[in-house]
């Protein structure tokens, strides 16, 4: 309870934002101080177990439990953040050049909701910078996924360029990317998710995945993280595109614009709503993806996670890992142990040996 009685206080009583980075740097200075990585993993560390070990796009994940992108944008605390927990990890959003974002103030808390709304806009030093530091580190103790965007003033109809570029320069850096055409923040980017925009956007990306690979020697998955706010119809287009594309997989969901059911006043201030309102849409979707592809294209569940059954409602939908990130802002880093603890027990309560068995459970009958 080190977080939520002592440093929550804190951080709640400071600018979401200035906590933020707080956060950050601590976490990047733990990579600095002798000792400081095995103390976070003595403290919130776990265990790899082989009931919830999984692989996945050729990648090994010790656990299916995953941050989301959004926290760590410019790749500062990948130690810090892979010392506390996680199975894997996204950095960015990144786009080719550094970019301020929106103004602030741009992220704002809903307590009582157990959500935060953002509108940063995308706000990263560039993925020339990022391919620097993420150069420097050792070695990578879980996978990282390198979360693309496109700059701001980038017109859509070159924004393949931008995601692109941004493969070029990261590509020896990330286990996996991560194609983001479904902020809210950045002006028209969901646009691209559909349409003939999409078709070509997934057309010139999977050409430079391939380029890179030929040129690296290593072919590399890419995954495509779409909006919580689509129609069936829409939502049908988009995996249909997406599967044609030779996309490797989903992830669902990014944040919404929705405000359905919320109480505190920050639900006027816009942006992407993050957080528990979002779990039950988010499943949703997961359970439509899974369902169309009959379970052949990999989904990752993100959304509202907040607990065990949060997770594991998300992989019997069709989800073959998690992502968090709302969650560890409310619950702090001891929310991984108690995923990872939980997760066993619903695994061992509906009889299952390991944690793939119940990927898509829900639409099998099981």
């Amino acid at each position: 309870m080190l977080y939520r009685n002592l440093a929550k206080p804190i951080f709640f009583k400071m600018d979401p934002e200035k906590a933020h980075h707080l956060v950050i740097n601590g976490l990047h200075q733990a990579g600095k101080v002798p000792g400081g990585l095995s103390l976070l993993r003595s403290i919130y560390g776990v265990e790899e177990t082989p009931e919830l070990a999984t692989d996945l796009f050729g990648i090994h994940f010790p656990s299916p439990i995953g941050l989301a992108a959004g926290l760590d944008k410019n790749g500062e605390a990948v130690e810090g953040f892979s010392s506390i927990g996680f199975g894997f990890m996204e950095v960015g959003t990144v786009t080719p050049k550094g970019q301020p974002g929106n103004e602030q103030p741009r992220l704002f808390r809903l307590p009582p909701d157990e959500a935060l709304v953002n509108r940063m806009g995308f706000n990263n030093e560039g993925a020339e910078a990022m391919a620097s530091r993420l150069s420097k580190l050792q070695s990578r103790r879980i996978p990282l996924g390198i979360n693309i965007g496109k700059n701001k003033v980038t017109p859509n109809e070159q924004a393949d360029q931008d995601y692109r570029r941004c493969i070029s320069v990261l590509y020896p850096y990330a286990d996996f990317f991560v194609v983001n055409i479904s902020s809210p923040n950045t002006p028209d980017l969901r646009s691209l998710q559909h349409g003939s925009e999409l078709a070509l956007l997934l057309g010139s990306v999977t050409e430079e995945m391939n380029r890179q690979a030929g040129i690296h020697g290593s072919s590399k998955a890419v995954l495509v993280k779409i909006a919580p706010d689509v129609t069936d119809e829409q939502l049908e287009y988009m995996v249909d595109t997406i599967k044609v594309s030779g996309a490797s997989g989903i992830i669902a969901t990014n944040t919404t614009i929705s405000r359905e059911g919320l109480s505190h006043s920050n639900a006027k201030e816009t942006g992407g709503l993050s957080g528990r309102p979002l779990l039950k849409r988010s499943t949703e979707i997961i359970g439509r993806i899974y369902r169309q592809t009959s379970g052949k294209l990999p989904i990752i569940g993100s959304g509202g996670v907040f607990d065990s059954e949060d997770a594991y409602a998300k992989i019997r939908a069709g989800a073959s890992l998690v992502e968090i990130y709302t969650a560890l802002i409310y619950e702090g880093p001891e929310v991984n142990r108690k995923l990872h603890a939980g997760l066993m027990e619903l695994l061992r309560k509906d009889g299952f040996n390991h944690i793939s068995e119940a990927v898509g459970a829900d639409y099998h009958g099981k």
